[in-house]
């Protein structure tokens, strides 16, 4: 499984049950902002992931088109969007023979998710049951809007360029209070790493 986002306990469950529910594998994006997911789980055979992203056909995938444009559950068979690419046909020849499209929430933050299986169609009740794991992820992963003022300054001076001990000398703080703020920073957009939480803050015109 690949990530963007330190899997929380509050969502071990949920990504689990999908993985018994798909078994050929999923690809999870929570919280569509500016073109980026701010969490993403994918359990893909490694080789279709890598020949997806090289070939860049998230730009082209009929399933991401219909999500963008629509909200609810779509088999990959019943999709009324155009494959040109035939990507869904290449898919097939990793083991993805038969998807399912989920898609929630509002087009500024919507999570998308394409679940496979190789050996028939997923029945009314395993999708109902896929769309309702995938509402509770949203809600579970819905990102911060806001940061404290300590945080976002704490945040904007290394994204400035000061050293974390220059900072701290700048806020008049100790060089641990200044690392418990960037910290709590991350902690708050659910970021790896400093620079990524600088990122995010940014996308969300958070500094």
């Amino acid at each position: 499984m690949t990530t963007d986002l330190s899997t929380s306990d509050g969502l071990r469950p949920g990504l689990a049950r999908l993985g018994v529910l798909a078994p050929a594998g999923y690809a999870l994006g929570l919280h569509f902002r500016f073109g980026l997911a701010h969490a993403s789980f994918k359990t893909y055979p490694s080789a279709w992931i890598h020949l997806y992203s090289t070939r860049g056909y998230m730009l082209c995938d009929p399933l991401i088109s219909w999500a963008f444009s629509s909200e609810g559950a779509c088999r990959w068979s019943e999709l009324p969007i155009p494959d040109p690419h035939d990507i869904l046909e290449q898919a097939a020849e990793y083991g993805l023979r038969y998807g399912v499209a989920i898609s929630f929430g509002p087009v500024s933050s919507r999570s998308i998710g394409g679940f496979a299986r190789s050996d028939r169609e997923f029945t009314a009740v395993e999708i109902a049951e896929i769309t309702d794991i995938v509402e509770n992820l949203h809600r579970a992963a819905t990102p911060p809007d806001t940061l404290n003022d300590r945080q976002r300054h704490a945040l904007r001076l290394v994204a400035n360029g000061c050293r974390h001990a220059e900072a701290a000398q700048l806020l008049d703080i100790s060089l641990s209070g200044f690392k418990a703020r960037l910290r709590k920073a991350r902690e708050a957009l659910q970021a790896r790493t400093t620079a990524e939480a600088i990122q995010r803050a940014r996308q969300r015109n958070l500094l």
